[in-house]
C-alpha cells in the first residue's frame, strides 16, 4: 500500500526506449499500453506467451533481465510474478534515476499505472494510489461511456479558440474557460448547434476579460 500523497502526471513516450520484464498476458498488456503511446519497447522474460513472442511492433529477448540493464531505458514495467526479480528491477530502476513500475506491487513501484479512459486526445485516469487496482477499473468503466464523440467536438472548439488567442497575443490565462463550459456549450454540441457553441464561447469569453 502507498501512503503518501501521489503527483499525477502523463509521460510524453513517444520514440522513447521502455523496458517491459515478463513473458505473460499481464506483460503483454503493460506492453500494449507503451505500444499504443509510441513507445519503442523492449521485452526481456526467458519465455513469451506465444502471442506476445510473436509480435512485430517491439522488441522480446528470450533471456533472463539482467542487473542494471534498466539503466538504458526511461521507464521500466515489471511483471514476472517473481518476487526476487521484481525487486531487482526495483533496486535497479531506483539507483539508475529511472522510473518503475511492478505489476501488483505498490511496495516496488515509483509509477503507479491508473485505469485509463482514451477518447482521442482526452484522457481520464483512475487510480486509488495502488491499494486497489479493481476499483480503478471498475472507476474506468462506469465513467467511460460518460466520455463521447461530442466531448472531442467541444475540445475542438476550444482549442481552435485558445490557439487563436495566443496567435493575436491574446493571454489565454485568467479568461474564466469554466464559465464557457458551463454555460451548456456541451448541449448545443450533442444538438450539433455548433454555430450557437461558438457565440455562446465568445460571449462568455468576451464577458469574463472584460
Amino acid at each position: 500500500m502507498i501512503d503518501e500523497p501521489l503527483y499525477p502526471v502523463l509521460l510524453r513516450l513517444a520514440g522513447r526506449a521502455c523496458l517491459v520484464v515478463g513473458g505473460g498476458a499481464v506483460a503483454a498488456r503493460k506492453a500494449d499500453g507503451l505500444v499504443a503511446c509510441g513507445a519503442v519497447v523492449t521485452v526481456v522474460a526467458p519465455t513469451f506467451d506465444p502471442a506476445l513472442a510473436a509480435r512485430t511492433d517491439l522488441t522480446c529477448l528470450a533471456r533472463p533481465y539482467r542487473s542494471g540493464e534498466v539503466a538504458a531505458y526511461r521507464l521500466v514495467v515489471t511483471a514476472t510474478g517473481i518476487p526476487e526479480v521484481d525487486g531487482q528491477v526495483f533496486q535497479d530502476a531506483e539507483a539508475a534515476g529511472v522510473w518503475v513500475n511492478a505489476a501488483d506491487d505498490p511496495e516496488h513501484c515509483t509509477v503507479v499505472l491508473p485505469a485509463v479512459s482514451r477518447r482521442g486526445p482526452v484522457v481520464a485516469a483512475f487510480s486509488t494510489s495502488g491499494r486497489s487496482p479493481a476499483m480503478a477499473t471498475w472507476l474506468r468503466r462506469r465513467y467511460d461511456a460518460e466520455l463521447g464523440p461530442e466531448h472531442l467536438v467541444l475540445l475542438d472548439l476550444l482549442a481552435e479558440r485558445r490557439e487563436a488567442m495566443r496567435r493575436e497575443g491574446i493571454p489565454t490565462e485568467g479568461v474564466d474557460w469554466q464559465r464557457a463550459l458551463d454555460s451548456g456549450m456541451l448541449d448545443l454540441v450533442r444538438e450539433g448547434n455548433l454555430a450557437e457553441a461558438k457565440e455562446r464561447l465568445e460571449a462568455c469569453l468576451s464577458s469574463s476579460s472584460g
